[in-house]
């Protein structure tokens, strides 16, 4: 009688290869992304072959890292930059290319050791540290500025000043940054996906963080979709066609993000000055564009258009379709009180992730023998921060009653798979 040893279980392969496959993947999108929107938002044309730096700084501060602005007027002028910005439509590929290259190896299995999930999650944060040192010594570019033809740039010709801006990457902070976000991404990816195994120690956390993870994420992606299509409907309909290419792929979840709080009725406070402007909508730039601090919410927006009022409506279906989406995948004996809870705790924190995401600052100003006095056409400000704890205290509120009528309109679906698996087990 010849005995049969059973096949020894498949391990996927998630060696330094798998890891670089991984890295490249992410980068490549990310810079395909960057480059087209820039391309699109007329970067081509700036000078001295900068446009590939360019993209490059723009990957960087997508993941966190921080890009520094530089003036150089000489000893008779006073030049002054600064810029923090993420453009989240790069962000957002870069995101989903490693979470997608993350969990790829680790499908088909129940559980995975700590020990392997952070070997695996090792080799690819050295891989990314590598290559974020190496983009953050490229992303180093100057430029020189004109003076224009009035006043100042009479002074400048005849006291031969050339003011130059440029931009440099403090590479310390970049990868600091740059890990801690590849370090969110990679954990997200682990609490998103049913089917991406845990350590045996995490298995309990599963049924209460995975479905509100999952269900955010879609929240969020939902809203993005939907600000595409209405900006290529826009496109279509009034034109300015490569403005509306630019916003989609470098800044479309930092609009479509700004509208979900300010539909929970968050309020941000910001200021538009000098060239600086908001792409779309329009609405959002008349109301910034004061002499003062401006107060962005409901309220304010409705003083130009009141259509804005249909936020409230698109922010309550969406976020009933998450609550009933996160319940659907929840346990059937979990009680609705309990769906509330996660569901004011999840969007609570995503509502945070937004306001620290989402906050713009810019600035830029010369000034020549004192007159100018960084202001005229080459001084700009643009700043937009939130109302941080307000809007987290509004998030609490929506997420526990979208979170009840959730798990309320999900108890049919929820009782018929309860019933399924009990008949299963007989």
């Amino acid at each position: 009688m010849s005995l049969r040893t059973a096949p020894a279980p498949v391990v996927a392969r998630h060696g330094w290869v798998q890891a670089l496959v991984v890295v490249l993947a992410a980068l490549i999108a990310m810079s395909v992304v960057a480059a087209v929107g820039l391309l699109a938002a007329g970067a081509g044309d700036l000078p001295d072959g900068a446009f590939p730096r360019v993209v490059v700084a723009t990957v960087v501060t997508a993941v966190g890292g921080t890009v520094d602005l530089s003036g150089n007027a000489g000893a008779l002028a006073e030049s002054a930059a600064g810029l923090t910005v993420m453009p989240l439509s790069v962000t957002l590929v870069g995101a989903l290319v490693l979470g997608a290259g993350f969990l790829r190896p680790l499908r088909h299995r129940a559980v995975a050791g700590g020990p392997e999930l952070a070997g695996w999650a090792a080799r690819i944060a050295v891989l990314w540290l590598l290559a974020l040192l190496g983009m953050a010594f490229g992303a180093r570019q100057t430029f020189a500025v004109s003076l224009g033809n009035g006043t100042l740039g009479d002074l400048g010709d005849v006291f031969g000043v050339t003011p130059k801006v440029g931009f440099t990457t403090d590479v310390p902070l970049t990868l600091v940054f740059g890990v801690l976000w590849l370090a969110g991404v990679l954990v997200l990816a682990l609490l998103v996906s049913r089917g991406a195994p845990l350590p045996g120690r995490l298995l309990r956390f599963q049924e209460s963080v995975r479905p509100a993870a999952y269900a955010m994420v879609v929240l969020l992606l939902a809203f993005v979709v939907l600000g595409v299509v209405i900006a290529l409907i826009t496109a279509a309909t009034r034109g300015h066609t490569a403005e509306t290419l630019a916003v989609i792929l470098l800044g479309m979840p930092n609009l479509v993000w700004l509208t979900l709080t300010l539909g929970l009725g968050a309020t941000w406070h910001g200021r538009v000055h000098g060239p600086f402007g908001l792409p779309m909508p329009h609405v959002l730039d008349e109301v910034l564009r004061t002499k003062d601090v401006s107060t962005l919410n409901l309220h304010t927006l409705a003083e130009h258009d009141g259509r804005v009022w249909w936020l409230v409506a698109v922010d309550a279906v969406l976020l009933l379709a998450a609550a009933f989406l996160m319940a659907a995948r929840s346990p059937s004996r979990t009680p609705a009180w309990q769906h509330a809870a996660h569901m004011a705790a999840a969007l609570t924190l995503t509502v945070l992730m937004i306001c620290l995401l989402g906050r713009i600052s810019a600035h830029y100003g010369l000034s020549l023998l004192g007159i100018g006095n960084l202001g005229g056409d080459l001084s700009g400000e643009l700043f937009l921060r939130p109302d941080l704890w307000a809007a987290m205290g509004l998030a609490v509120v929506w997420g526990l009653a979208t979170g009840f009528l959730g798990a309320l309109l999900s108890r049919p679906m929820r009782r018929r798979g309860a019933a399924g698996e009990v008949s299963g087990l007989r």
